[in-house]
């Protein structure tokens, strides 16, 4: 199984807000989704092997937790990805990790305690970071995670004590969209076979 860990600092955790439908204005939930997109869908297709984390610390009650790994039976489609968001915000209860739709969970953590919680299940945790080492040149196991920024990125502060055990990757010389990352990512991994 690979993970996408999402994380936006100004991403909303108010189904509320996404129902006024301003995504932009909702800490930039657009690019949250794009980004799941580029993770989970193909042509006429879904991966099945990929588990989307979206970890959002914007207001009024960060952080939340969103965890998609797409089943038979999940009601998803590209138009309605927002839709899921909100429902899932809405159902979040303290304490509690919750299944509110086939594969959709939502709760109450933090980025550390997600990158944790795969750490201890021996995932490979790599952050995406234009300064790391190149994407095609490491060695990638079948267990493997990539945590990637939205447009502010993830904090320096936060950057630096990551940087400390998690290994930075570059996709390349640019600044990419955080989507794109994603798809140069899993074209990486698809031609590894992993």
């Amino acid at each position: 199984m690979k993970h996408f860990i999402y994380f936006s600092k100004d991403g909303t955790t108010s189904g509320k807000v996404i129902s006024q439908g301003n995504l932009m204005k909702a800490g930039r939930i657009d690019i949250a989704i794009h980004s799941f997109i580029q993770a989970i869908y193909l042509s006429h297709d879904f991966r099945k092997d990929v588990t989307f984390h979206f970890i959002l610390y914007g207001m009024p009650n960060p952080p939340k937790h969103i965890e998609i790994t797409v089943k038979e039976d999940t009601p998803i489609s590209k138009k309605d990805v927002a839709k899921i968001i909100k429902k899932l915000l809405y159902k979040c209860k303290p304490n509690e990790k919750t299944e509110v739709l086939p594969g959709c969970f939502v709760e109450k953590k933090s980025l550390q305690k997600v990158i944790n919680d795969l750490l201890e299940k021996d995932i490979e945790v790599f952050i995406l970071d234009k300064k790391g080492k190149s994407l095609r040149e490491i060695k990638i196991p079948k267990k493997c995670a990539f945590l990637l920024g939205d447009q502010d990125g993830i904090p320096k502060k936060e950057i630096k004590h990551l940087k400390k055990y998690l290994t930075p990757v570059s996709v390349g010389p640019h600044i990419y969209f955080a989507s794109q990352t994603v798809a140069v990512v899993n074209n990486e991994l698809d031609f590894r076979g992993i």
